[in-house]
Formats: C-alpha cells, structure tokens, sequence
C-alpha cells in the first residue's frame, strides 16, 4: 500500500481536523474567561435539544446544503466559485419575481415555478464570470468576488427604488401572497396535543435539498458530463486531448453551479421570509466554500458537512444568548475549520497517510 485508504481521506481527516478545530475554539473560549464544557453543552442543548433548535439547525442546514453544492461542481471542473452570495441574491430576485407577479393556485405549483426563476436568476449572474473565464482568461475567484458586491448594489437598487411597496420606509418588496406560502415543519409534523417546530422557520426546502444532493451525486458520478467536469478538474491539458471543449466545460459547471446557489432562496426568501429583503444571502454563500471543502466536493459529505456548520450556526446563537460570548466565536470555529480542512489539510494528511503506509509494510513482513 502506498497510500492511506479510501475512508480514512474521506471520513478520518476531516474528523481529526474538526477535533484540531474544536480543540482550537476551546482555547479561545478559555482566554475570554468562559468554561468551553458548559459552551459545547449549551450549544448542543440549543441546537438539538428541542424541536425549535432542531428547526432552526435544518433551515440553516439547507441553505448551506444548496451553496456547498454549487460550491464543489465548480470545485470538481478546477474553478474556485466564490460568488455563491450574488447569485444567491440574485436567485433571490428571481424567486420574488415569480412569487409577486405570477398568481398560484397552490403553493406546489408556486415552489416549482420559484425553483426555475432562482435557477434562471443564479445561473445567468454565474455565466459573466464564467464567459470571462472561457473566453477572456479572466480568473474566476477575482470576477466571482466582484460580482458579489455588484448583486449586493443592484438588490438594494431594486428594493429602494423599483420593488419597495408605496408608502413602505423598509427596504423590501411587499409580502408574498399566501398560496405561494411553503408548508414549514410544524404545519407538517404537529398535531392538534402535541405542537412541534414551533415558530421554527424549517420547510419543506430541506427535502428539496436532499433531493439535489441525490441529483448532483447522479449527474456527477453516474452521467457522461459529470465524468467530463471532473475530467476537466484532473487535468484541463489531458482532457482538451481527449476531446472535451474547456469553454463547455467552464460554463456549463458555472451555469449548474448559479443555478443551485440561486435555488436556495426558495428556503430562505419564500420559506422563511415570505418577501425578499436586503440580506437574503446570510453569509450562506461564503458558508458553502467550506462546506464543500470538509465534504470533499462529494455530495453525501456536503449534506454531513452542513449539518455542522447548521448546527455551529444555531449553537452559536445560543452561546451569544446565554454566555458571554459573542456569536463571532462561530466565524472563529468556521475559520479554523476552513484552514485545517484547506489550507493546513496537509498537516493532518501528512502524519496519517506516513502511519498507514508503515502498519501496512509492517504487516506485510
């Protein structure tokens, strides 16, 4: 054996590195004075000991499900998509458009028409970057990025003077109309004895979200483009050799990639808000990067991979609500995350693949 195993890459690394992370996050808790032991406990008590935390962890689990998706198929054709928040925003547009101006009878016919319109919406943002790449040579993270604050501006362009409602002083479109409303978790789940998700803001979006996982994981292991992306990503070189056009690859990845990122706004401008506002993204776009990084641009990691940092994000909430700690504190665990499993991945690598590579000798003698 000249290497570690497959599950160890996929499953032992990013524990060990999540372990170093949260080991690290202990560290800072006890140098602003505070007991991590009690931290860790309310966070989980916050997130996961009622039905309200679980509610709030799955929404939160579902935007980033959506944006560490679009995050890895851009990953796996060797682009950096850093513009998950525009075409988020963007998406947001969409959704709100359809919502607004188009009458629904019911809100499933609502929820598949508002999936196309964020789809469109994110995938057309995607596609400037993405041209510029094929074509121009432009590099992706810079024009990504870019486009970031562009979307930011024209949404608030849009909301302040084209979509806000006369006489309304909030910058946000009217409210959507009610057969466009999503069902949440406790119109689904509770009973007329036993209420549960109260006011939680969790809707049927997560089981859309499971549905992409499974269709991302079909289209990129299991069909001829998804082996021609990934091809790509290996060797852009080798791949124009055997055939696959850079630029087809380059915008269809982009084009897929806007379009998922623009799809979670069905969870968060039509499920959670019912209007579009000025941060509809949340920060989930830039969430997304390390989502896919520690699910290692596979879709069942990805949907792993959300769960904690839904899980760190509704956590730390609680901490900020209960301790003196600032709900920063989960930016700090989410950045050391994000180094360990990118930038630093190779000193846990290193000393685990050296151990496997020597039980393995060791038992061949």
């Amino acid at each position: 054996m000249d290497k570690m195993p497959r599950w160890a890459d996929v499953a032992l690394i990013p524990i060990l590195n999540l372990v170093i992370a949260f080991a690290l996050s202990a560290l800072v808790i006890l140098a602003i004075g505070e007991d991590p032991v009690e931290a860790v406990s309310l966070m989980v008590k916050g997130a996961l000991g009622s039905t309200y935390g679980w509610g709030y962890t799955l929404y939160y689990t579902t935007n980033f499900i959506f944006t560490g998706l679009a995050v890895s198929i851009a990953f796996q054709a060797a682009m950096f998509n850093i513009g998950g928040e525009g075409q988020v925003v963007l998406g947001g547009l969409g959704v709100a458009l359809v919502s607004l101006y188009i009458p629904f009878p019911h809100w499933t016919l609502a929820l598949i028409v508002a999936m196309a319109g964020g789809a469109i919406f994110g995938a057309a943002w995607a596609a400037i970057p993405a041209w510029l790449q094929a074509k121009r040579g432009s590099h992706i993270v810079i024009t990504t990025i870019m486009f970031n604050f562009i979307a930011f501006s024209l949404l608030n362009y849009l909301l302040v003077n084209v979509l806000r409602p006369p006489g309304e002083m909030n910058p946000a479109t009217a409210s959507f109309p009610e057969t466009t409303h999503l069902p949440t978790f406790q119109d689904m789940f509770s009973t007329a004895d036993n209420v549960v998700f109260r006011g939680a803001p969790v809707n049927v979006s997560f089981f859309i979200a499971l549905i992409a996982c499974v269709a991302v994981y079909f289209l990129m292991w299991r069909s001829r483009l998804g082996f021609e992306i990934r091809a790509f990503g290996k060797s852009p070189q080798a791949s124009v050799y055997a055939g696959i056009s850079p630029v087809k690859i380059t915008m269809i990845a982009m084009l897929i990639s806007g379009a998922i990122s623009g799809m979670m706004s069905i969870n968060n401008t039509m499920g959670q808000a019912e209007q579009l506002i000025l941060n509809s993204a949340e920060g989930a776009g830039f969430v997304g990067i390390a989502v896919a990084l520690m699910g290692r641009n596979h879709p069942f990691g990805v949907l792993l991979a959300a769960f904690l940092f839904g899980f760190l994000a509704q956590g730390g909430g609680e901490l900020a609500l209960w301790m003196n700690i600032p709900r920063e504190l989960v930016t700090v665990i989410q950045a050391f995350v994000i180094m360990l499993t990118g930038a630093m991945d190779n000193m846990v690598r290193w000393p685990v693949e050296r151990a496997f590579i020597r039980a393995a000798k060791r038992g061949e003698r």
